[in-house]
């Protein structure tokens, strides 16, 4: 074989793997958009690290809207006017990074954190956000907004082996989603960043403050 036959051998299978790639996500998220996800890799890791899943799907119209409101306002003040990319937080984040200040958690979205959870995993570096950023265009493009948020605060984990806001409520307070306060709400949303470091029944002093942040 000469290396010629060779490289075009190549580059039809990697433009067949990149086409196989391109139309199986379109149809994934596509689905997504209508069924909400079973489960995820975030979940199935946990799970194999013997934590266990505990999830309850609750629709967007059946939660409470503090909850919404309260994950808007710790995590994406911008997410309803942004395109899945809050480029002034991201240099803020790594402006931030550079000077070593740890105040700031990151420049990632709602959507970017939807993309991750619903699609992908928690580690991975540079190769990881690679990843993310091509699911996050996938759900700006075919979810509305309403939709990222539903499955965000469905998938996201909210303590340790408890995904989503429903399961967090039960977990914590004790009652559904559909009647959290705007105080639950926020202590809830005080974990998302480091759920298994924090407890929304007992914030440490930082996350008790970022709700009002």
């Amino acid at each position: 074989m000469t290396r010629t036959s060779f490289t075009r051998r190549a580059l039809r299978w990697a433009g067949r793997v990149i086409l196989y790639f391109v139309v199986g996500s379109l149809l994934w998220v596509g689905i997504y958009r209508f069924v909400p996800p079973p489960i995820t890799v975030t979940m199935l890791a946990n799970a194999a690290d013997g934590r266990g899943i505990s999830k309850d799907w609750m629709s967007i119209e059946d939660m409470s809207p503090n909850m919404a409101l309260a994950a808007i306002a710790a995590e994406d003040g911008n997410f309803c006017s942004h395109h899945g990319f809050d480029f002034k937080a991201i240099q803020k984040a790594m402006a931030s990074n550079l000077e070593g200040d740890r105040r700031i958690r990151g420049g990632s979205t709602i959507s970017q954190q939807t993309a991750k959870n619903a699609f992908l995993w928690q580690n991975g570096g540079y190769v990881r956000k690679l990843f993310e950023a091509w699911f996050t265009v996938l759900i700006e493009l075919l979810w509305p907004k309403k939709r990222i948020m539903e499955v965000y605060l469905n998938v996201a984990e909210t303590g340790i082996g408890t995904y989503g806001a429903n399961a967090g409520a039960m977990r914590y307070f004790h009652h559904d989603a559909s009647r959290m306060s705007r105080a639950e709400a926020a202590r809830i949303a005080a974990v998302l960043p480091l759920p298994k470091k924090r407890a929304a029944i007992a914030p440490s002093r930082m996350a008790a403050r970022r709700p009002a942040a």
